[in-house]
């Protein structure tokens, strides 16, 4: 059953809010030990996470993963300036500050912010892609400092190749080995400068960062239109790194826009606290996004986005906050209806573990489907080419090309899909949640849920491993298998787990990349006692292939429906 904390939905109480000074104690005093892999160095699905209370975000990981940076750009031969930037997390500006002292005493050049501000993940990906446009060599490459949406005590480290996304594997792997490495032998070979030193530099470099980003937007979304249809936006950042590029999106494109939150508190004391009593910065959450959907009627549609803006969530006057699935659904019936420019090779990219819903809009539209494991990664090179128009993932990350066909960003992008959602009303003079009871009237709507379990370190690596002779029943849900996937569709690589699908619904299994934790995934195009019975028997499933001889099966801990 779902355990849904009393405090959910509320206001955060302060017995729940981070201690930020002891935090930030944690981080420059405690020394992680490498023999420990709690306290190692990790690269989940969207670089190293972790808190410094528990030694998983420490100054020593941030020396340890900056240098191995270091090492490998000139291994690949990655010789221009690395664009960094860091959202409102209380161990973001602590970890930039740590970098710059290495790529400093490394001889990078490094652009950072040239009004001291926080900056997006999605625009560190738009200024690595428009510095590199037209060059073969001297490339530029980009570090963002960020757990997402996750909660207060967390601190997170990303690494963007040239591309300008998410590294792939085999270089997140060689990162995480050398770091850890450094970090087993006390850091030696690292090389440092006191910050103010780095600070002032002559490899340190002052980069418009928010005025390249907004002055562009209007080459990816039709801002013409939103400001001469007067449709009347609401923005809520969440405290994010995006809080001064919604003021500047409104004022240069003359929108009437209203950020209704300006806090920036690292304690996240502001937000509404998500289903399980934590403070988490998500869009997609009902609970976190309860004051946002309490204001839905001041608005003709409304918008969230997480800490770094690479995750957005819509609220529509008509039926209020719109699931992950929901929203990517419309978004992707709309573009590919209204971007004329777009040649018509161009695919939809989504993950094994995003709702089918998809792939009915794509067999309407007459567009190839392009589905891949879980990991913005695995869009890149679609995106670089122009081959993938749009693509996202179930936790409400999307991004999709510029009007002309050409690549906008290639990370998950949380303000571009919000600034759709107002140009799909300002056109259209209808909301998304009206354009997705519209959609399923014709294709169906689907009943989708999401249950995570804990699990150790040795049966999330057993489900991983999972194949598909594990499913040895012929049905799943009294219908017919008609697939069972280790490999995805779209591009043959491994999913970290299995899919299971049948003809009116699926369920697949994974391992999460940064938690202690396994995730079901589950669909039914029938109803919600069918959603059940597959969620049952994927249950059975897993819990048969992470057990071991005479162990208990594993309890679920809690579930999200979308």
């Amino acid at each position: 059953m779902v355990e849904i904390s009393p405090l959910a939905g509320k206001p955060a109480p302060a017995s729940i809010l981070v201690d930020v000074a002891d935090l930030i104690d944690a981080y420059y005093t405690q020394r992680p030990d490498a023999s420990v892999p709690g306290q190692r160095v990790v690269f989940g699905t969207s670089g190293h996470r972790g808190s410094s209370l528990q030694m998983a975000f420490n100054e020593d990981h941030i020396l340890a993963i900056t240098q191995a940076i270091c090492l490998h750009r000139k291994q690949e031969g990655v010789d221009g300036p690395l664009f960094i930037g860091f959202d409102t997390h209380a161990l973001s500006k602590p970890a930039f500050m740590t970098a710059l002292e290495v790529l400093a005493a490394n001889g990078v050049d490094v652009m950072v912010d040239a009004r001291d501000g926080y900056t997006p993940t999605p625009v560190v990906s738009h200024a690595v892609l428009g510095y590199n446009r037209g060059r073969r060599r001297g490339l530029a490459d980009g570090i963002v400092i960020t757990p997402s949406h996750n909660p207060p005590q967390y601190g997170g480290f990303k690494y963007d190749p040239p591309h300008g996304g998410p590294a792939d594997t085999h270089v997140t792997r060689w990162i995480e080995e050398r770091a850890n490495t450094f970090l087993a032998d006390r850091l030696r070979g690292v090389a440092r400068v006191p910050f103010d030193r780095a600070r002032t530099a002559s490899t340190t470099h002052g980069h418009e960062y928010l005025d390249t980003y907004v002055r562009d937007l209007v080459s990816v979304v039709d801002l013409d239109a939103i400001r001469a249809s007067r449709v009347r936006i609401g923005v809520d950042p969440l405290g994010g790194a995006s809080v001064a590029y919604w003021d500047a999106i409104g004022e240069r494109y003359g929108l009437d826009l209203e950020v209704v939150n300006h806090t920036i508190d690292p304690t996240f004391r502001f937000m509404t606290v998500d289903w399980d009593g934590q403070i988490r910065m998500d869009p997609s959450s009902p609970y976190a996004m309860a004051r946002m959907v309490d204001l839905k009627d001041r608005f003709d549609v409304a918008f969230a986005s997480d800490t770094d803006a690479d995750r957005h969530g819509i609220v529509s006057r008509s039926v209020g906050l719109l699931t992950p699935n929901h929203y990517l659904t419309v978004a992707i019936g709309y573009l590919f209806a209204n971007r004329p420019d777009w040649p018509a090779p161009v695919a939809i990219g989504k993950t094994v573990v995003s709702s089918s819903t998809i792939d009915r809009v794509a067999a309407r539209l007459g567009r190839r489907l392009i589905e891949v494991p879980v990991g913005f990664k695995w869009f890149v090179e679609g995106l670089v080419d122009g081959a993938i128009g749009f693509c996202g993932e179930e936790s409400s990350g999307a991004t999709f090309l510029r009007r002309d066909g050409t690549v906008w960003t290639t990370d998950k992008d949380g303000l571009v899909p919000n600034l759709l959602a107002a140009e799909i009303t300002a056109r259209t003079g209808k909301d998304p949640g009206e354009h997705y009871r519209a959609l399923t009237a014709e294709i169906g709507a689907p009943c989708y849920t999401r249950v995570d379990a804990a699990a150790t370190a040795e049966q999330k690596a057993r489900l991983e491993k999972l194949s598909a002779e594990a499913v040895t029943a012929p049905t799943l849900a009294g219908e017919r298998i008609v697939a069972k996937l280790t490999k995805a569709p779209g591009n043959d690589a491994p999913i970290g787990g299995l899919k299971v699908v049948a003809p009116s619904g699926w369920f697949a299994a994974r391992p999460s990349g940064t938690e202690n934790i396994y995730k079901i995934y589950a669909e039914s195009f029938r109803d919600g006692r069918h959603l059940d019975a597959i969620v049952r028997e994927a249950e059975e499933i897993v819990n048969d292939a992470l057990r071991g001889p005479g162990a208990a099966s594993i309890p679920s801990t809690a579930e999200e429906t979308r």
